[in-house]
C-alpha cells in the first residue's frame, strides 16, 4: 500500500505548483489558522488559494468533518482515518491521520497491520473495528470494494448517525488525497516514526 523508493527510502512526491504570491485575505487568515492548528505549513491550503471558492469549498468541508463519533472513540475515528489514508496511498494524509496514534489508543503493530492489510490477524480490534476499517477500505479502493454483506454488517452495528459520519469521514480523507496526490503534495513533516521504513514495530 505504501510508496517506498529503492533501497528502502520513501518516495516523498514534491508539489508541482507553487502558491500565488498574492493570497485573498481571508484566505490568508485561514491558512494562518491551520497551520497554527497543525503546527505545519499547510500546503493543501496554500495551492488552493488559486481558486478561492474551491478553498472555501475545501475550508468547509474540513470545518465539518467529524472530530468525535457519537458513541464511538478518538480511536475507532483515527481508524477510519487511517485506514483511508492508506487504502488511498496519499503521503500527506498518511503522515497526518498517523501522528499521535498512541495518544488514540493505538499501537505501533495495529499501525503495521492496517498498513499491511493483516488486520484479521491482529487481536487488538474489537468486531466494531473490523467493520469500521474494512468499511475504510472499500470506500477507498479502486474499484470500490463495499459489497451488501459489509453494508448489511455496517446497519446492523452502528446507528444512523454514526452511518453518516463514518461515510463521511472517509470520503473526506479521499477528497484531500486525491487533491494531494493530483498536486504532488509532500508530508506535512509530522515523522511518525512507526511507518518509517526500516523501523521496527
Amino acid at each position: 500500500m505504501l510508496d517506498w523508493g529503492k533501497g528502502g527510502e520513501r518516495h516523498l512526491m514534491n508539489a508541482i505548483i507553487k502558491e500565488p504570491r498574492r493570497m485573498n485575505p481571508l484566505l490568508r487568515l485561514g491558512v494562518f489558522i491551520a497551520e497554527r492548528t497543525m503546527g505545519r505549513t499547510a500546503v493543501p491550503a496554500r495551492l488552493l488559494a488559486w481558486s478561492p471558492r474551491t478553498a472555501l469549498g475545501a475550508g468547509m468541508l474540513e470545518a465539518t468533518a467529524a472530530h468525535r463519533i457519537p458513541g464511538l472513540g478518538r480511536r475507532q475515528l483515527k481508524l477510519a482515518r487511517l485506514t483511508a489514508s492508506l487504502t488511498a496511498n496519499c503521503a500527506f494524509c498518511i503522515d497526518m491521520n498517523a501522528h499521535a496514534h498512541r495518544e488514540a489508543g493505538i499501537t505501533d503493530r495495529e499501525v503495521y497491520a492496517l498498513r499491511d492489510g493483516t488486520e484479521a490477524a491482529e487481536p487488538g480490534f474489537s468486531p466494531a473495528e473490523r467493520l469500521i476499517i474494512a468499511y475504510a477500505r472499500g470506500l477507498s479502493s479502486t474499484p470500490l470494494a463495499v459489497d451488501d454483506d459489509l453494508l448489511a454488517q455496517m446497519t446492523a452495528t452502528f446507528d444512523e448517525r454514526q452511518l453518516v459520519l463514518l461515510a463521511a469521514t472517509v470520503a473526506s480523507v479521499n477528497y484531500w488525497a486525491r487533491f494531494n496526490q493530483g498536486l504532488g503534495v509532500p508530508p506535512a513533516g509530522f515523522g511518525d516514526h512507526c511507518l518509517l521504513p526500516g523501523r521496527p514495530a
